[in-house]
C-alpha cells in the first residue's frame, strides 16, 4: 500500500519534515547532497533491517539533534512510527497504530524494494551483498523471512562466541546448532523458491530495451545442516565463524541472451540487468501480494538513455507508488500525473 503522508523526525539533514505523496510516482529533484537519498532512506527504514545504506542506527541521527530520530508514515488506515532515543541509539523501537511491535512484522504491512547507485556494483562485488539483496526480494514475498533471518543470526553469533571459549558446554552448543539448522532450512527454502519464481518470470519476459537475466542459487546444498554443523566444530573454532551453511549462499546472475554471467558484462549491460532483474520482482510481487511493492529509485533516470527512460516510465506507469529521485526535473520529462517535489537542505516543497 502507498505511503500517504511521511514525517521525519531529526532524520539525518532533516530536523522537522513532512509529505504527502500520492499512490503514483513521487518525484524528487534537488542538487547533490540536498537530501533526496536521506528521504528515501527514511521510507526504507519501513521494513526490517538497517535501509537502503546499511548504516548503523545512530549514524540516521541529525547532527546537532536530540541524539534519537523518528521516521512516521500513514498507510491507508495504518500508523506505522519507528526511530530510536538519544538513551538507546543503536535499538530500533516500532508503534504500529500506537502499540509497541517487533520491527520484523513490518514486512507485514509494506513490500518495498530499492535500486541506488551503490548497487551497481552488485554483480561484482561480494556475496554477502547478493545475499542480502536476495534477501529483501525474499521478504518482500514471505514476510516471515526477517524472522528466521534474525533468529538464525542470533544462533550462529552466539554459537561463534561460545566456539571461542577454551571449553564447550555440549548441550548449549547442540541447542544452539538445532536452532541454526531449524531455521536455516527455512531460510534457505524460501530463497530457493524466491529464484525459482523469478527465473520463470524472467524467461517468460518478452524482449524489450532490458537485458534480460537468468537466475540461479548457489552454496549450500540442502545436506543435513545439523550434521555439517557438528563435524565442522573444530574447524569452525578455528577460523572465527561458521564455515558452511545458507548464510554461504548466493545469488549466480547471468546475462540471458548472450549467455556469460553478469559479472562479465558491461557496465550498461549489468545495470540494464539489474533494473529488469527488480521490474521482474515487482511484478512477481504484485501478482503474488495483490498489490505492487513500493519502489526506490535513487538516481536511476540519470544512467539511462532517453529511449531508455521512456521505456522505464511505461512499465513503471499504474504499478503502484514509485519514488525517484534526480538532479534536474527535465529527467522526469516524459511521466504524466505525478507528486513532484523539490528538495533543498532540510526543506522539502511542492515542485
Amino acid at each position: 500500500m502507498p505511503v500517504s503522508r511521511l514525517t521525519l523526525t531529526d532524520f539525518r539533514s532533516y530536523a522537522s519534515a513532512t509529505i504527502e505523496p500520492g499512490p503514483g510516482f513521487v518525484l524528487l529533484s534537488g542538487d547533490n547532497g540536498a537530501g533526496k537519498t536521506n528521504l528515501l532512506e527514511a521510507v526504507s527504514m519501513l521494513t526490517p533491517g538497517r535501509g537502503l545504506r546499511g548504516a548503523a542506527l545512530s549514524e540516521m541521527a541529525r547532527h546537532g539533534g536530540s541524539g534519537g530520530w523518528a521516521v512516521a508514515a500513514k498507510l491507508d488506515e495504518v500508523d506505522i512510527g519507528t526511530g530510536t532515543i538519544a538513551t538507546a541509539p543503536d535499538r530500533r523501537q516500532l508503534r504500529v497504530n500506537g502499540a509497541a511491535a517487533s520491527v520484523n512484522s513490518l514486512s507485514e504491512w509494506l513490500a518495498l524494494l530499492w535500486l541506488t547507485p551503490a548497487m551497481d556494483r552488485l554483480f561484482t562485488g561480494s556475496a554477502g551483498e547478493r545475499r542480502r539483496f536476495l534477501d529483501r526480494l525474499v521478504l518482500a514475498l514471505e514476510p516471515a523471512h526477517a524472522h528466521h533471518a534474525s533468529r538464525y543470526e542470533a544462533a550462529m553469533r552466539a554459537r561463534n562466541k561460545l566456539l571461542a571459549g577454551d571449553r564447550w558446554d555440549e548441550a548449549w552448543l547442540a541447542s544452539l546448532e538445532a536452532a541454526m539448522a531449524e531455521h536455516g532450512v527455512v531460510l534457505a527454502e524460501a530463497r530457493a523458491r524466491t529464484v525459482a519464481a523469478l527465473d520463470a518470470r524472467l524467461a517468460a519476459a518478452p524482449e524489450d530495451e532490458f537485458a534480460t537475466a537468468a537466475v540461479a542459487l548457489e552454496g549450500w546444498d540442502g545436506a543435513d545442516l545439523a550434521a555439517i554443523f557438528r563435524a565442522n566444530r573444530a574447524r569452525d573454532a578455528a577460523a572465527g565463524r561458521a564455515t558452511d551453511g545458507p548464510h554461504r549462499q548466493d545469488l549466480a546472475v547471468l546475462h540471458r541472451a548472450k549467455q556469460v554471467t553478469a559479472a562479465q558484462s558491461s557496465t550498461g549491460e549489468q545495470k540494464a540487468l539489474l533494473l529488469g532483474l527488480v521490474l521482474a520482482h515487482s511484478e512477481l510481487v504484485a501478482e503474488r501480494r495483490g498489490e505492487p511493492p513500493l519502489l526506490l529509485l535513487d538516481e536511476v533516470a540519470a544512467h539511462l538513455d532517453p529511449h531508455r527512460r521512456a521505456a522505464l516510465f511505461a512499465r513503471l506507469e499504474g504499478r503502484g507508488q514509485v519514488w525517484m529521485t534526480a538532479t534536474e526535473a527535465a529527467l522526469f520529462d516524459g511521466i504524466g500525473t505525478a507528486s513532484r517535489f523539490h528538495i533543498e537542505p532540510g526543506r522539502i516543497s511542492p515542485a
